[in-house]
């Protein structure tokens, strides 16, 4: 659509040159949350683009399959003097450490103005009067990873990075906000989806030859770790997840190839799918959400 063309995440974001030179000290040992975000899904050939993670801590420039993770901190802290000429004024604030939101303040105007609703400069908001920082970054998560978005602006997600298209239907923004948070806490392992696999045989736990198979057709299959032992319960949707140009399952397992699955490691890898399953049901929730409100384009 052509309002969407005009509001890049990067628009979204302070994210000037100097922020970029030092972001390692806004997030090494700070309290912060980063959205990750790839530019040209095409290089990466999955799916459906996929150029999205979160993370508390400092990331990998490789982490999507071909590299070229763009990191944006929700939140900036303040530094004593500047160090080089790039450096922008980042005075102290009265929130946790000091910090200020990494937003734009044409930004939050436009949102404040589209929901009429308070803006509170840190933390959440209670949605229904106020809305904060993590709330932005909660509801750019949820529409990233909406399915009916990923198809509608394909063609755009290919060769740049992805515009937010904002709403002005509070109940919509609250119900993605929500739904956004779930996906955060999960994709950070602070929150556990429910068990959905099992791991009944015994062996030397050794990754040998990945693979995986349905056993009748009808109950979820098994992701085989070499001849003998395998995880069960895992859904065919489940296995052909990808992000960032991985396939998550199969990804895990090799890189561990020819070493022995610990028990934390296998108790990790039936929590990465109860993950994905959930992320999926998530994605499913978020496409339904916004159907349910008018659909695309977002009003």
């Amino acid at each position: 659509d052509a309002k969407l063309a005009k509001n890049t995440t990067r628009r979204s974001f302070r994210n000037t040159q100097g922020e970029q030179l030092h972001l390692i000290k806004h997030v090494l040992d700070k309290e912060n949350l980063c959205l990750g975000l790839g530019r040209q899904g095409l290089a990466v050939n999955d799916p459906q683009w996929s150029l999205v993670t979160c993370s508390k801590i400092p990331t990998d420039a490789n982490i999507f399959r071909r590299g070229g993770v763009n990191i944006f901190p929700l939140y900036l802290y303040p530094r004593k003097e500047k160090e080089n000429l790039f450096d922008q004024e980042n005075e102290a604030t009265e929130a946790l450490g000091g910090r200020r939101p990494n937003l734009s303040d044409d930004f939050i105007a436009d949102l404040k103005t589209r929901l009429k609703l308070d803006w509170v400069a840190d933390g959440t908001g209670n949605l229904k009067k106020t809305i904060g920082p993590e709330d932005v970054l909660h509801y750019m998560y949820a529409v990233f990873h909406c399915p009916a978005y990923r198809e509608r602006y394909a063609e755009f997600l290919d060769i740049d990075f992805p515009r937010l298209p904002l709403t002005s239907i509070t109940e919509l923004f609250s119900t993605l906000c929500k739904l956004g948070a779930e996906l955060v806490g999960l994709h950070l392992v602070e929150k556990k989806a429910k068990q959905i696999t099992s791991y009944p045989m015994d062996g030397d736990h050794v990754v040998d030859k990945i693979k995986y198979s349905d056993p009748n057709g009808k109950q979820p299959g098994r992701v085989w770790i070499n001849k003998t032992q395998y995880f069960q319960g895992v859904t065919l949707d489940v296995w052909n997840f990808h992000i960032g140009g991985y396939q998550v399952c199969h990804k895990w397992l090799k890189d561990r190839k020819g070493r022995e699955l610990t028990y934390d490691d296998q108790q990790h890898y039936q929590t990465i799918v109860s993950a994905l399953a959930r992320t999926i049901e998530l994605m499913s929730a978020i496409d339904k959400s916004i159907d349910d409100h008018g659909g695309w384009p977002l009003q």
